[in-house]
């Protein structure tokens, strides 16, 4: 997704993160939900947090280089360059912690290898059980503080980790963040969505749709629970047909035979649209070089998508086509669903509205 993109700010240098799959587990000592911390811990987690977040904001990157554990900040250029970049989108915003986990990796026993850790943190009572994976994790105490920036155009949510320094004090150790919402709906918004146009079978605009709910979902790739597994199984029973990948798919439109090479979503224009890139075969190229029939040619591919996959037209506001040689478009399109022949008069997340 162009604009569904995790940013990480900066290697994680002590943290490699991984998923749950495959890892080899290695159980931590202890770790503790936000609802089982005393006041005093809540404060000190929060507080550290919003204080490196506040950091970024303020655009003091010096600030939140102090603030980091020395093994981190000692190759901080990454850091530095994310956190400038992210500046912008959130420093008007108002900062909310969501979510407070504590853990705590203890130290291997002598001669074992280095194995990955898992943290299972379940509430009191709650079979909503938060796993954090990692591996090449150092011993150690650890927080993990997700907040949301809201209140501006492109709301974030933010995943850090703290690290306990040799001083007692709570340090950066990674952060990470990803778009709270995209074209102004949110995760749960595009998981219901994409349910009901698998239950039409409209698997491509399903497809899409549980991508994006996916990364919106879960806040980081090493944070998993019930609900993220249970979005993952759904999304991973989807087998869109056609779809490009290792090679090209085809798209048939009034005689004509279009390779696509990649399909992406984007929202850099605001609504949600289908990004389309193609190689033009030489006779294709040929009329690429008049504005007048490269148009014609875009639309024939327009048309015949929309004909393959109806779903798209209420799905996505639009679509964007490249036509491409090598490395660089040599012509590109944008058109909303309405100007395009047999795109009817959708739009962007018009279904359910």
């Amino acid at each position: 997704m162009h604009t569904a993109r995790l940013k990480l700010i900066g290697p994680l240098a002590l943290l490699a993160l991984a998923t749950t799959v495959g890892l080899p587990t290695a159980y931590a000592d202890s770790c503790t939900t936000q609802a089982q911390m005393t006041p005093s811990q809540r404060t000190d987690f929060s507080r550290a947090a919003t204080m490196l977040v506040g950091y970024v904001q303020n655009g003091d990157v010096q600030g939140l280089r102090a603030d980091t554990l020395p093994a981190v900040a000692a190759d901080f250029s990454g850091i530095a360059n994310s956190a400038q970049t992210l500046k912008p989108q959130i420093a008007q915003a108002g900062l909310t912690v969501e979510a407070l986990f504590a853990f705590e990796a203890a130290q291997p026993a002598a001669g074992a290898q280095p194995q990955g850790s898992q943290f299972f943190c379940s509430p009191a009572g709650s079979t909503m059980t938060v796993v954090l994976n990692f591996s090449g994790l150092p011993p150690g105490k650890y927080a993990l503080a997700i907040l949301h920036a809201t209140g501006v155009p492109k709301p974030q949510q933010i995943s850090i980790i703290l690290a306990q320094d040799t001083d007692g004090r709570w340090k950066l150790a990674g952060i990470s963040s990803k778009p709270l919402m995209l074209a102004g709906q949110n995760g749960l918004w595009y998981w219901s969505h994409g349910r009901d146009y698998a239950a039409k079978k409209d698997d491509w605009a399903a497809y899409f749709y549980y991508q994006i709910a996916t990364f919106l979902v879960i806040p980081a790739d090493y944070v998993s629970s019930p609900n993220a597994d249970k979005l993952r199984r759904e999304a991973g029973q989807l087998h869109p047909q056609n779809l490009p990948g290792d090679q090209p798919a085809t798209v048939n439109a009034n005689g004509l035979s279009f390779q696509i090479t990649h399909v992406d979503t984007s929202a850099d224009l605001g609504p949600l649209d289908l990004t389309i890139h193609y190689n033009p075969n030489a006779q294709e190229a040929a009329q690429l070089r008049d504005p007048v029939t490269a148009r014609k040619q875009v639309l024939n591919l327009m048309s015949g998508m929309l004909a393959m996959h109806p779903g798209l037209r209420t799905a996505f506001h639009g679509l964007w086509v490249y036509a491409d040689s090598g490395n660089a478009t040599v012509f590109a399109l944008e058109l909303p669903m309405d100007q395009i022949p047999g795109g009817g008069s959708g739009g962007a997340n018009s279904m359910g509205r």
